[in-house]
């Protein structure tokens, strides 16, 4: 029985994706629930995967496709059976001559091959190719020795690392462009199509800067006391909770007491009128190799510390491995961004449309600062407020700021609301 193969229903907030990569192909064996096919949207990365025990009869939509939600993007036999590597044709799985057979796999097959070469799925095939990877120098750890597309990512990144790490002081490290040797005056260049999320996040962020009255108040926080906070309760707090003490919990719950306080903070436009919200969803800006993406914790008001550095542990791990749901990154309230993390010392955090506002976290550095009369080297980092001017007027942003940065230097007072 033939049945449709269909795109997952988009939610509102995407309009359409593009097929990324076919897993599988016309003719070979596919097991329930087995992926088949990955469609790129502009926030995640959606997987289609087999109905049932059978195979691919036609794919209608390949890869760089642009399909809608729902739509039909190729056809399934149920129950038929078919070849068990990609490609393979019914004069392979005749063929008794064992050389013959080797040497159509070479010739037809780009996934598989014969002797000493590696087996690679079609989207490690094509993720190697986009990074110049030589197939025989990584090892597969899927069934039967397959190189995965896992595999061949954790090479390229184990690459990097290594060729950063050996780097001479002042040297690029090559980016996302592969190191090759080249003759003294040459001017090499990559052409990469964007993808569709990088093509998205830029829409968004020049509708941010075009659409809003966008201004960005600034302050600095004197670290030490969460520091010495955290370094005398760091272990019995990991042994209890089994997750390390960050400071972006810290940041969360004082955001949160702060949006209490400022609603406008909080609150969102749509059209011409200004949404306002009695909860507290945040978003935390984590970077991936796909680009900038924004998970959302929810209710940060009902959970504890490590509740909330559980959750960015679980969505950090899930946006590296392009695991995000659309659910886990829609909606949101508030966005706190860190670069610090990168060494950004001081930057001017761009709106996370339809929100209002957006903190921006930056590195700790010491410094000289006067306390009472004396010069202590204390552990500052600046902090950013960017809002919208058509919502939020400047008295509100400085407070609220000034907010979080009073309950960052006394912590005490998020557990006292005062």
């Amino acid at each position: 029985m033939s049945t449709d193969i269909k795109a997952p229903v988009f939610p509102e907030s995407v309009a359409e994706g593009t097929i990324a990569t076919w897993h599988k192909q016309p003719g070979e064996q596919c097991s329930r629930d087995e992926l088949i096919v990955d469609i790129e949207t502009d926030k995640v990365v959606l997987e289609v995967v087999a109905p049932a025990d059978g195979v691919i009869e036609k794919i209608i939509k390949d890869a760089d496709d642009t399909v809608q939600s729902g739509e039909v993007i190729g056809i399934f036999k149920e129950g038929a059976s078919g070849s068990s590597s990609s490609g393979e044709t019914e004069e392979k799985a005749e063929a008794t001559s064992d050389n013959s057979a080797a040497d159509t796999d070479k010739e037809e097959q780009p996934e598989t091959s014969s002797g000493s070469d590696p087996v690679l799925s079609p989207a490690a095939r094509k993720l190697a190719e986009e990074n110049d990877v030589d197939p025989a120098s990584v090892k597969g750890t899927g069934k039967d020795g397959r190189v995965t597309k896992e595999d061949v990512q954790s090479h390229v990144d184990n690459a990097r690392s290594s060729g950063e790490s050996r780097a001479a002081p002042g040297a690029p490290a090559g980016g996302d462009m592969p190191k090759v040797d080249v003759a003294q005056g040459e001017r090499p260049e990559k052409r990469v199509p964007m993808t569709r999320l990088r093509a998205s996040i830029a829409k968004r962020l020049v509708q941010a800067q075009t659409d809003a009255a966008m201004l960005t108040t600034f302050n600095e926080v004197n670290m030490k006391p969460v520091m010495d906070l955290r370094k005398q309760y760091k272990e019995g707090f990991e042994k209890r909770h089994g997750v390390k003490l960050g400071f972006m919990s810290f940041f969360a719950k004082a955001a949160t007491e702060a949006l209490k306080r400022f609603p406008a903070v909080n609150a969102s436009i749509d059209g011409n009128d200004m949404v306002y919200h009695g909860y507290q969803d945040i978003g935390v800006a984590v970077s991936t190799d796909r680009g900038l993406v924004v998970p959302v914790v929810r209710d940060v008001d009902a959970l504890g510390l490590a509740d909330i550095e559980k959750k960015i542990i679980e969505y950090g791990t899930k946006a590296k491995d392009g695991k995000l749901g659309i659910d886990e990154m829609t909606g949101g309230t508030f966005t706190i961004t860190n670069g610090g993390i990168f060494g950004s010392l001081i930057s001017t955090p761009i709106l996370n449309p339809p929100q209002t506002a957006i903190l921006g976290m930056h590195k700790i550095q010491e410094r000289p600062m006067a306390v009472n009369g004396q010069v202590e080297i204390l552990p500052m980092m600046y902090l950013a407020l960017s809002y919208d001017h058509r919502m939020i007027d400047g008295k509100e942003a400085v407070q609220f700021l000034v907010a979080i940065k009073e309950m960052i230097e006394d912590p005490a007072r998020i557990l006292l609301d005062v």
